[in-house]
């Protein structure tokens, strides 16, 4: 059975998304082929107006770099590194000199409330301020849109809505596109436009309802 099906769905720029609905029911799927991660065995997936289909891995990949931000509910960070060197990390891949890497990196640190922590190692940091470096990380090179699966799974629910509060600033700072995958009812519950998943269909969009 496909993990999605019939699914038609638009977010519009600066939207934040919640995705719900019980395992299984396609979330992690659907943030996939929205980041290019998956491709989709048919239909379409346009980021910006860009069909994915059309690009070739290296041209996804450079999307995936320079547009797309992910955040994970593992956190993915690299452990021999700070929390200013693995914020850092993208740009360095992407080729930017060291100078303005290290200062693009200290500001994502500091707009996460960070900027003391920037010399600790994960392991030295809380669940919460690990979670906040890997926000800084997927948001350093300010991309058009930042994916988040399971973001809170891993927190205390202060934690979690703390992590909330640092997400809907970014969208309201920056204007990012957030598309959040959750089990999170009380993140559910606060999100500007709410999606339900099930069986791979969408049972359900608030889209055009006032937000909270």
């Amino acid at each position: 059975m496909p993990a999605l099906r019939g699914v038609d769905l638009a977010i519009g720029r600066g939207e934040l998304v919640t995705v719900a609905g019980p395992s299984g029911s396609g979330k992690s799927t659907l943030l996939h082929l929205l980041g290019g991660l998956d491709e989709p065995d048919a239909g379409q997936v346009f980021v910006d107006g860009t069909d994915l289909a059309t690009l070739g891995e290296r041209e996804r990949t450079l999307l995936r770099r320079r547009r797309l931000g992910f955040v994970f509910q593992t956190f993915n960070l690299v452990p021999v590194l700070s929390a200013l060197e693995n914020v850092e990390y993208p740009l360095l891949l992407d080729g930017r000199p060291a100078g303005e890497r290290r200062k693009r990196a200290a500001e994502a640190l500091a707009a996460v409330g960070l900027a003391a922590r920037s010399g600790h190692r994960p392991d030295q940091l809380s669940g919460g301020e690990r979670q906040r470096v890997a926000i800084a990380r997927a948001v350093v090179h300010a991309p058009l849109a930042l994916l988040a699966d399971e973001p809170t799974g891993n927190l205390d629910s202060a934690t979690a809505a703390g992590i909330l509060d640092l997400l809907l600033a970014l969208r309201r700072e920056r204007g990012t596109t957030i598309v959040i995958a959750t089990h999170d009812p009380a993140l559910v519950a606060r999100s500007p436009r709410r999606l339900v998943l099930r069986d791979g269909r969408i049972e359900s969009d608030s889209a055009g309802e006032r937000p909270r």
